[in-house]
């Protein structure tokens, strides 16, 4: 499924977890490195206006839906793909990683954070091995030696495995950077993921996540955050709309 506007083209070029779940099976096998990235409409709002983020995000190697409105345009455009959120991610691949013995890096939030989110992991998943947990200072600069300094350190780890819970578009930047830097390591991006397992963000209850009304319950919970951010994304939607449409024309 292809996300279009006069400034980038993205693809969702994995359609569904099964997929994408074997898909990394095979890197980890042959030792093979990746960046998964999750679009949502935020990220389509960023790419407009961010020509890094762009580059970015064409060094991705899969890049899935973190989004109901980018699956319903899916279906819209009949090139249908499945709902994958980020931060569902995190506990299946840290499942693959122990399954296949890879050791996994935690970087992003805080260091209490990290801590909590590795004691909850360890406890859901039997022979997971986290080699770091790294969290970088305030201001951290992805492309700067701040970002540098934190690939050396997951690559001294050890890990093969990295979530990036750094937020858009800093997430995506190191991710892109350490498909050159460190080609052996894949780096999952996962926005509060770890923050949500570490209980320092609450996630919406799952019946609101099942109506696709995720987005409100956050809104509602960090207003003057995001109410502009969501005034952007459904400012978007129409042209995305005309593109779905043009798509399953033909």
């Amino acid at each position: 499924m292809h996300f279009k506007d006069s400034d980038y083209q993205v693809t969702i070029n994995i359609p569904n977890r099964d997929s994408l779940m074997a898909e990394i099976a095979r890197r980890f096998l042959r030792d093979n490195g990746f960046a998964l990235a999750t679009l949502n409409l935020d990220h389509l709002v960023k790419l407009r206006a961010s020509s890094a983020f762009r580059v970015a995000y064409a060094a991705q190697d899969m890049v899935v839906a973190d989004g109901n409105p980018l699956v319903w345009l899916s279906r819209l455009a009949r090139d249908p793909v499945e709902l994958i959120p980020g931060a569902d991610l995190v506990i299946p691949l840290a499942e693959l990683a122990a399954s296949a013995k890879v050791s996994v890096a935690l970087v992003g939030s805080t260091d209490a954070a990290l801590a909590a989110a590795a004691a909850d992991l360890k406890s859901r998943v039997p022979g997971l091995e986290i080699a770091v947990c790294i969290s970088p200072p305030m201001g951290f600069d992805p492309t700067g030696p701040g970002g540098a300094s934190v690939l050396a350190e997951v690559e001294a780890s050890g890990a093969r495995l990295a979530f990036l819970a750094l937020g858009a578009p800093k997430q995506e930047l190191l991710a892109a950077r350490g498909r050159v830097a460190t080609p052996k390591i894949g780096f999952a991006s996962i926005g509060a993921g770890l923050d949500f397992l570490a209980g320092t963000q609450v996630r919406a209850p799952r019946i609101v996540r099942k109506l696709a009304l995720e987005w409100l319950w956050r809104m509602l919970a960090n207003p003057r955050r995001l109410v502009s951010r969501y005034a952007k994304c459904i400012a978007i939607l129409p042209g995305h709309v005309r593109n779905a449409w043009q798509m399953r024309r033909g």
